[in-house]
């Protein structure tokens, strides 16, 4: 494979899956551009990109937990004179509710609405053939979304909410593949059990199963931004769109995430919230 010339917008690429990816795909030529919440940890993967050539990777500060933030990187980001490539990567499990300034819930936030804002900002600068890869995850398995509690203000509970955040994503990537232009395809993915620091800012029995588990049952970073980076570059799959891939081959997710109403509410709700 080979992604010479190719520009690829990843948010979250400063540790784990994403940072992976990232390197993997700046070796085969990409330019990466990606967005990060801490600048020494930006810097230090700009640096590790920097190395595999030099390409003019950047990357953009910000906090994708607020909509002002999204829509300004999103902004920042449509003056690319064109992305071939983009990876909804960033997300967190919180153990307690959190709330925004936009009086949304921090999960719902950040591993939603950020992915929704920055992809329906940048549809337009999209080259033709380009990619939408969005980072789900298996966790989405026994979650139902409650339309009338989508800010999870009743009975909160960490993994329960980040669940739905994972099958938010699959209906997100559902709808998405009816919305883009011609020629362009949205495809989402479950990395696996991945030893990574997702997690790391939870508390209390969350992060001590986490923490118990991952040296246990997790598969390497690198074994886990596999299929991220095969849906970004392969051939193989230039011309699919709409799936849930699992280990680089497309699975069927729940029934839940299948349901096409529910994927065309969640779509227009999100455009409400956003303003769009």
């Amino acid at each position: 494979m080979t992604m010479q010339g190719k520009t690829i917008v990843i948010t979250g690429a400063t540790s784990g899956i994403g940072e992976i990816a990232a390197i993997r795909l700046a070796e085969q030529g990409a330019r990466i551009v990606f967005t990060a919440r801490d600048k020494d940890r930006a810097e230090d993967t700009l640096a590790k990109l920097r190395k595999t050539g030099d390409a003019g990777h950047a990357y953009h500060l910000a906090d994708l937990s607020t909509l002002a933030e999204m829509k300004r990187v999103g902004a920042i980001l449509t003056v690319e004179p064109r992305v071939d490539v983009l990876v909804n990567n960033a997300g967190a499990l919180f153990n307690k509710r959190q709330e925004t300034p936009d009086g949304l819930e921090m999960t719902f936030a950040l591993n939603h609405m950020a992915y929704f804002v920055i992809t329906n900002l940048l549809l337009p600068r999209l080259a033709a053939g380009a990619r939408i890869v969005t980072v789900a995850s298996g966790a989405h398995r026994g979650a139902k979304l409650d339309f009338d509690d989508l800010q999870s203000r009743r009975g909160y509970s960490g993994f329960a909410v980040y669940s739905r955040s994972k099958l938010c994503n699959i209906l997100f990537n559902r709808e998405l593949a009816r919305h883009v232009p011609a020629g362009v395809t949205a495809n989402c993915l479950h990395p696996g059990f991945v030893a990574t620091r997702f997690g790391d800012n939870s508390s209390g029995l969350m992060r001590t199963v986490l923490k118990v588990a991952k040296p246990i049952g997790a598969i390497s970073p690198e074994e886990g931004a596999k299929t991220m980076i095969y849906l970004a570059a392969s051939p193989e799959v230039s011309d699919v769109t709409g799936q849930y891939f699992y280990q680089c081959k497309p699975q069927a997710p729940t029934k839940e995430a299948q349901n096409d109403a529910d994927a065309a509410k969640l779509w227009q709700v999100s455009e409400g919230i956003a303003g769009f």
